[in-house]
């Protein structure tokens, strides 16, 4: 069956990975095919921007707008935060679409009170896919009505994806058209307690991708095709083969995509990534009511010691957030994280940003990791 994007997908990057693609196979999602199997994970207040997604569509993986946030920094924001919300998302797509033929979706946050205009204005759009996580996405199919978008809802257990397949199945008979699972070792607002993130066990990812592939398989009996995406602290070619081996048809990656010169933060965020020690990568209790994994910054150390910086909220952007006794505004501080002023911002990272030494440009990233995913294939004797 054609792909919507197999006749558009670019030309002249990435031989390797087109000479041994019968090492490496595609993502193949519905009518969607990304023939490099690396989705870039959805980074808000504006870090993984059309620059960055549409950098990533062009390589020949998925790239992924953060929703969250986009109308910050206007004055229609102060205003009307929904409509500058939405003004920023079609934006962004647009700006996309005009870089890039290849396979480019919007992450969009259960948590955020517009929540459904911001779904209903990617289906307009006419993005690839929605990610959705920060929650879970009970109603995501009933503003995407009948369109040929894909959904693809975030889960961190083989629980969670059960509540959303049969709410889904009952609703709107409607099954996911892929599964992210999304380990501990993410950065960003995390799907799990707190003490879980401390008691620092080992395969916890690889544990909950094999429950859900368990799951999956029960669906897939009904004739579907539910491809299993795994994230969540997975950094070079060894990670995703070792995830490609466990049965899982591609992975999201998200932190190591903030160091290269496609990501449209300032530079001193991208320095802040380059130079963090284990030390530096804590986890939070954010507002939002999640726990999450950021670097340490002067504002950082601030919340940690219990300091409360005054709330002044004009609009209420989180569904869980009561600015009335929130100890400071967290998207106020993602905010000023893209602007490079560090002292009094939460800079969101991956457990694995240690790792993170040179900042690049997308295709090197990628072809570096296609080279290393393809040679551990190979070794292991295995085709994805």
């Amino acid at each position: 069956m054609p792909n919507k994007h197999s006749a558009e997908r670019p030309k002249g990057v990435l031989s390797e990975a087109n000479m041994q693609s019968e090492v490496l196979k595609p993502l193949i999602i519905g009518d969607l095919e990304m023939r490099i199997p690396i989705i870039q994970g959805g980074m808000g207040v504006m870090v993984s921007t059309a620059s960055l997604a549409s950098a990533v569509a062009n390589c020949g993986g998925a790239g992924t707008i953060a929703s969250v946030g986009l109308g910050y920094g206007t004055p229609e924001n102060e205003i009307n935060f929904v409509k500058a919300s939405r003004e920023g998302l079609q934006r962004e797509i647009r700006q996309s679409k005009e870089l890039t033929q290849g396979v480019v979706g919007v992450n969009i946050m259960v948590a955020v009170t517009n929540y459904e205009d911001l779904a209903r204005t990617t289906v307009r759009e006419k993005a690839d896919f929605i990610i959705s996580g920060a929650g879970l996405p009970l109603r995501l199919p009933e503003f995407a009505e009948d369109a040929s978008i894909k959904l693809i809802p975030i889960v961190s257990s083989a629980r969670a994806l059960n509540i959303i397949v049969k709410a889904w199945k009952k609703r709107y008979n409607r099954l996911p058209d892929a599964i992210i699972v999304e380990g501990p070792l993410a950065g960003g607002h995390l799907g799990f307690k707190f003490e879980e993130l401390e008691s620092h066990k080992e395969n916890i990812l690889e544990n909950i991708v094999i429950d859900v592939l368990k799951v999956i398989k029960e669906y897939e009996g009904l004739d579907v095709n539910i491809p299993v995406i795994a994230a969540g602290g997975i950094f070079d070619g060894k990670d995703v083969a070792k995830f490609l081996r466990l049965g899982v048809k591609g992975v999201q990656i998200a932190t190591r995509f903030v160091a290269t010169f496609e990501c449209s933060v300032a530079d001193a965020f991208k320095e802040l990534y380059l130079a963090a020690g284990e030390e530096d990568v804590v986890i939070i209790k954010s507002p939002v009511g999640m726990p999450g994994r950021v670097i340490r910054t002067k504002f950082i150390d601030r919340i940690m010691h219990g300091e409360r910086m005054p709330v002044k909220c004009n609009y209420r952007c989180l569904k869980t957030c009561d600015f009335k006794i929130a100890p400071y505004c967290i998207a106020e501080a993602l905010f000023k994280a893209i602007s490079g002023d560090l002292d009094n911002a939460v800079v969101f990272a991956g457990s694995n940003v240690t790792k993170v030494k040179k900042i690049i440009s997308v295709k090197e990233l990628m072809d570096s990791i296609v080279r290393e995913t393809i040679d551990e294939l190979k070794e292991a004797g295995l085709e994805s």
